[in-house]
């Protein structure tokens, strides 16, 4: 695998699939009602579309763009099986991630705090398209702001 692909696959573990990681992976049940968050933000489909959104986004932003250059086709399908299979798994879903922890996964990469801030506005951006509700946008952000020391500067 290239430099390049590694970025992006990187890139978009990092961003996305750290959207829930950290606090998710050791308390994906709530109190109300036990429903773990993969079913609360509905399922496979809807991480599936949310992933579909923050990707394009991401390729678009003229912060990240760069990532995201140099991929045929089947490259980019295969890094987003990635990113939804993490979010499936990270959020209590019944899928497995199989890729590196998000440290091994972005040390060289050289992700900077610009790259960072652009990626979680346009994670936010996402959000706010697919309406999460409050409490599941807090559980989001929240993962994500544990995992930025083993993403940013790597």
């Amino acid at each position: 695998m290239t430099r390049t692909k590694k970025k992006v696959l990187s890139l978009c573990a990092g961003m996305i699939l750290l959207a829930t990681a950290a606090n998710l992976w050791a308390a994906p049940q709530t109190a109300s009602g036990n429903q773990t968050l993969y079913k609360r933000l509905g399922g496979f489909d809807a991480l599936a579309a949310v992933t579909d959104d923050f990707i394009a986004g991401m390729a678009a932003d003229p912060q990240l763009k760069r990532f995201f250059s140099g991929f045929n086709e089947r490259s980019l399908h295969r890094i987003r099986e990635h990113v939804v299979d993490f979010l499936c798994q990270a959020t209590g879903g019944p899928c497995m991630y199989h890729g590196q922890d998000m440290k091994t996964a972005h040390t060289g990469l050289h992700i900077t705090e610009e790259d960072w801030q652009a990626g979680v506005k346009d994670l936010n951006a996402t959000l706010d398209k697919f309406k999460f509700p409050d409490r599941e946008r807090s559980e989001v952000l929240s993962a994500i702001r544990g995992l930025k020391s083993d993403i940013v500067g790597r």
